[in-house]
């Protein structure tokens, strides 16, 4: 990252976390992670950890569209509204990085009493993603540019990534991390990538905040991914001499800022979401580019929250 004036990470230190062509996937056969039931981490009554079971994705999916489809703008198709849950094909063999409430019981269909899950974050290892047709994000982005010149490098894709608003705070965003910080580990994962969104469809209308990334946060020429030309939205809308540094930064969704405070890059250009009433920039976060302060306060070994 550039170490401007008007850089992100200062900035951020100072002022601060359409419906895609996808494979068929026979139904329920969700893929679930090794040691499912291990904790990654915990915070007082709040634990990280992955998925255990269908079930759980499921409930993953309702909180998806509660969020999505209940309190932004996402459209709903009729299955959507029928089954009130955020659903696609991806699901089945991604993994799910859940945060769970255990202060927070609610009632099973068979009347048990389980802990809400209030976060959640998918995860798309590039092995599983090269067995099942490819990445999300690869509808919006020429990612596969990217993969092909690192050939010895791990790829993962994020999305998805959504928590419950009473739980939108620093406890619950650091224990996401941690389970992803923990999941890198495991997995000897190289380069983190997926779309991040600003809601709204409009580019006009965030041209500050979509100039503030191009101009401040472009990934270099070997990370740089441009978005698919039929997609194509030109984020350079305003020369940076005439853009509010710091109001441009504020008006960013707390995950893009959280995801610069990292040390991530954006690819060239945005792409519209109308499924979901956002529009979209590709993060690519290398494991090596990530901020030191980030690792050390994780721990090199994800030790921090460690149960």
């Amino acid at each position: 990252m550039r170490q401007n004036l008007f850089s992100p990470r200062k900035l951020v230190r100072k002022f601060t976390p359409a419906m895609r062509p996808l494979p068929a996937v026979p139904h329920g056969a969700v893929q679930m992670p090794v040691k499912t039931g291990e904790t990654l981490g915990r915070i007082g009554s709040l634990e990280v950890r992955m998925a255990r079971n269908f079930k759980e994705v499921k409930k993953a999916q309702r909180l998806r569209y509660e969020v999505f489809y209940e309190e932004m703008s996402a459209v709903a198709d009729a299955q959507t509204l029928a089954t009130r849950r955020d659903a696609d094909p991806f699901d089945a063999y991604c993994d799910h990085l859940l945060v769970v409430d255990h202060a927070s019981l609610k009632r099973n269909k068979l009347g048990r009493l389980k802990p809400e899950i209030v976060g959640t974050y998918r995860v798309l290892r590039q092995d599983v993603a090269d067995r099942h047709g490819g990445f999300y994000t690869s509808a919006e982005y020429d990612i596969q540019s990217l993969i092909d010149a690192n050939p010895g490098k791990r790829f993962m894709e994020l999305g998805r990534s959504c928590v419950l608003k009473p739980y939108r705070n620093k406890k619950t965003i650091e224990l996401l991390w941690h389970g992803l910080w923990s999941y890198i580990l495991r997995h000897k994962i190289d380069v983190m990538l997926g779309c991040a969104s600003i809601e709204g469809t409009n580019p006009d209308a965030m041209a500050d905040q979509l100039g503030f990334l191009h101009h401040n946060s472009l990934a270099p020429a070997e990370w740089r991914v441009r978005a698919v030309e039929n997609r194509f939205v030109d984020m350079n809308r305003r020369p940076a001499a005439d853009i509010n540094q710091k109001e441009a930064l504020r008006a960013l969704p707390p995950l893009i800022k959280g995801y610069l405070r990292l040390g991530a890059f954006v690819g060239d250009g945005a792409v519209i979401d109308h499924q979901f009433g956002t529009t979209d920039v590709l993060i690519v976060m290398p494991v090596s580019e990530l901020n030191t302060r980030y690792v050390n306060y994780y721990g090199a070994d994800a030790s921090r929250y460690a149960s």
